[in-house]
């Protein structure tokens, strides 16, 4: 199907009984297919990266947990000392 410059009809499409236009389950077992697939070309971490990547990450929220709770004490002596509370 050619388009015509300025043409405001909707592609057409298929008749629900042709192949290539598979019907709603259709759609739905083709999206599983493709999430199995993609998902064997996921590289995994091995046990060591996964223990190294976890440690990683609870140091860095604890790090910022720490620095967060610093400035919310710091603010707070703050605005207890400017409003006298």
């Amino acid at each position: 199907m050619s388009e015509q410059r300025g043409s405001t009809s909707t592609p057409e499409r298929g008749h629900p009984s042709d192949p290539s236009n598979p019907g709603f389950f259709g759609r739905i077992t083709r999206f599983f297919r493709q999430v199995a697939a993609e998902m064997r070309k996921v590289v995994w971490p091995t046990r060591s990266q996964l223990i190294t990547y976890t440690a990683v990450v609870i140091v860095f929220v604890l790090v910022f947990s720490f620095m967060v709770l610093g400035f919310d004490l710091g603010i707070a002596k703050l605005t207890s000392t400017v409003f006298g509370g």
